[in-house]
């Protein structure tokens, strides 16, 4: 089953490849690319030893000449000391401008690759090969790439789009249960924002809070509709002038929320999952949606086994504060991504603390 999409922009377009052992045909792909023969795989240990040596041996068949640098897991190591450590591999390795770094991995290593690629001789090829399903329908689409400062999460980062993204389902099978439901998060939001028929059939379907219960036909339409819905949106808005704002549904409270607790309490889809609880709350109290509408996204957040609870312990003046530094911030109000109806959703800038506050106050009274 093989399902080929297309980012469309004005310069740089590229295609989104799903199908079954599509690491080994990457050979294929980058002949296809006419990219320089100089290749480097950034992964961290635990993704290169299941899948690293599938991925070297295709390169190297299609005679290019590949270096691999391992980075540490996890959101904590996304920094500007990790990405000075690659540029010391891409130095060590002779890369030049027209080399290719290939991210395989999470959106962690696509992030840090996709930057250090962007800031590397001015901007150097990448190439994403997902291996979570948050990195699959999100991450590795629409040429975000960044690393987090202290003070918040991606506040340092580029636009750079990728040359091919690479998505083999199979790989979901070695991924843990709980990464597998943060990945189902941004699913989600695909449902709420843009997809109603996404949205349904996460509806109709018995379980999804783990992979086996997913048929291969549903999997398939899930990566097929959430990659399309990102496409769509980064095909109309490369740069977020607009449109593109609309990704960031369930974000800003998310990213406060990790932020606020170490990127170590919760992970990132259960921090959207959060995220978008609360602004489905807030959009029913400044009648942008329905009651009925928000408590069906938060049946189906409940479903996929993710929370959407606040955690108690963190103090609302702070959330709020952390909000003052997301990078959606304009003249000093904090946009939010409202929905307003199941597949539509729009971006304002009304929303008040007082209303903030009254809504994370219900939903951490229900923890």
């Amino acid at each position: 089953m093989l399902s080929n999409l297309s980012v469309n922009l004005e310069q740089n377009s590229y295609q989104i490849a799903i199908a079954p052992n599509v690491l080994s045909e990457i050979g294929n792909y980058l002949k296809s690319l006419n990219v320089g023969n100089k290749i480097l795989v950034v992964s961290n240990a635990m993704i290169f030893d299941e899948y690293g040596e599938t991925l070297i041996n295709a390169i190297q068949a299609a005679n290019f000449s590949v270096s691999h640098h391992i980075l540490p897991a996890g959101e904590r190591h996304k920094t500007l000391l990790s990405i000075q450590k690659l540029y010391d591999q891409a130095l060590e390795n002779h890369l030049e401008r027209s080399s290719t770094f290939i991210a395989l991995g999470g959106g962690v290593i696509g992030d840090m690759t996709g930057f250090a690629a962007a800031t590397w001789l001015r901007g150097v090829n990448v190439i994403q090969i997902p291996t979570s399903l948050l990195a699959m329908v999100d991450a590795s689409i629409g040429g975000k790439t960044g690393v987090n400062h202290p003070q918040g999460k991606n506040l340092i980062g580029a636009f750079h789009q990728p040359k091919l993204v690479l998505i083999d389902p199979q790989v979901l099978k070695t991924l843990p249960h709980r990464e597998f439901r943060a990945g189902m998060a941004e699913v989600i939001k695909y449902g709420v924002i843009w997809d109603a028929d996404l949205f349904q059939q996460l509806e109709a379907a018995e379980r999804l809070d783990e992979l086996e219960y997913l048929s291969v036909e549903l999997l398939q339409n899930i990566l097929t509709h959430s990659c399309q819905a990102k496409a769509d949106v980064v095909s109309k808005d490369e740069k977020e002038g607009g449109l593109r704002a609309i990704l960031n549904y369930g974000h800003t409270v998310g990213h406060a929320i990790e932020s606020l607790t170490g990127y170590s309490l919760v992970n990132h889809g259960e921090a959207v999952a959060i995220g978008m609880s609360v602004a489905g709350k807030i959009a029913v109290k400044m009648g942008y949606w329905s009651e009925v509408e928000s408590q069906r996204q938060d049946q189906l957040i409940i479903k996929t086994g993710l929370p959407t609870t606040v955690p108690p312990m963190l103090e609302i003046d702070d959330i709020l504060e952390t909000l003052k530094s997301d990078k959606k911030v304009k003249a000093g109000k904090v946009r939010f991504v409202l929905p307003q109806q199941i597949g539509s959703a729009t971006v304002t800038d009304q929303v008040t603390p007082d209303i903030i506050s009254a809504v994370i106050k219900t939903c951490q009274e229900k923890s």
